[in-house]
């Protein structure tokens, strides 16, 4: 009986090592022969045989074992619809969302305020526009907007609403009914928030982290927000 269990012991110990020693070696060899993919944070078995996810600190990619091919894409499940990548690229690149610096936000409360987000926009950006008409219709919720002025002409428009009496007003003037606020001048803190945006890799606008520290590019409808903000909630 003790050699039966010493020997499944050890059984158990070089299956782990060995899976241990494939995702080791097949980082060692994408860091090695392709160093155009830049740092390799991890390397982990997919719920796919013989494919491997790929994480580099901005992007998450997939390889096979002997990393011949690269894929950059989504891996869903069929039978749920899921989309895998994109649920493991919002855990990987997940951000600590009480340590932002919110007083660089311009902070709206609609409701009880329970639920938080924090979103990166633009005054030019047409799908920012958009959110902001999707967020008329969410309830319960603590805006916090970071004016990140990427678009041509952005800057002046942004440094207008954060000088204004009222930023929230004067934001959703502009964003909503297209009215362009008074000329204004004040320490607007746009080179901080430039600054704070680079940092955590928002390339473009909108771009949302929700109270979990789940990162959304792009735009959502106003039922996805609700969902996301749902979800963040219940997971804090």
């Amino acid at each position: 009986m003790l050699k039966f269990l010493l020997l499944t012991l050890l059984t158990a110990s070089c299956a782990y090592a060995y899976a241990y020693a494939d995702e080791t070696a097949i980082r060692d060899r994408l860091q090695k022969n392709y160093p155009q993919l830049g740092e390799i944070n991890q390397v982990n078995k997919t719920p796919l045989p013989g494919l491997y996810e790929v994480v580099t600190p901005d992007h998450l990619f997939y390889t096979d074992e002997q990393t011949q091919y690269l894929i950059d894409g989504s891996l869903y499940d069929l039978r749920t619809m899921r989309n895998i990548t994109d649920e493991r690229a919002r855990k990987i690149f997940a951000v600590d969302f009480k340590s932002l610096p919110f007083d660089l936000a311009m902070k709206k409360v609609k409701g009880n305020g329970k639920r938080q987000m924090l979103v990166f926009t633009d005054p030019n950006c047409g799908f920012c526009k958009k959110l902001e008409a999707e967020l008329q219709q969410v309830n319960n919720v603590t805006i916090y907007r970071v004016l990140y002025p990427i678009f041509p002409g952005s800057e002046e428009k942004a440094r207008n609403v954060w000088c204004s009496k009222d930023k929230n007003k004067a934001w959703e003037d502009l964003m909503l009914r297209g009215v362009i606020p008074a000329s204004a001048n004040c320490n607007a803190p746009l080179a901080k928030t430039l600054e704070w945006g680079k940092r955590l890799k928002v390339n473009g606008t909108p771009t949302i982290i929700f109270a979990d520290g789940t990162l959304a590019p792009g735009y959502l409808p106003a039922a996805e927000l609700e969902k996301a903000l749902d979800g963040a909630s219940a997971a804090k």
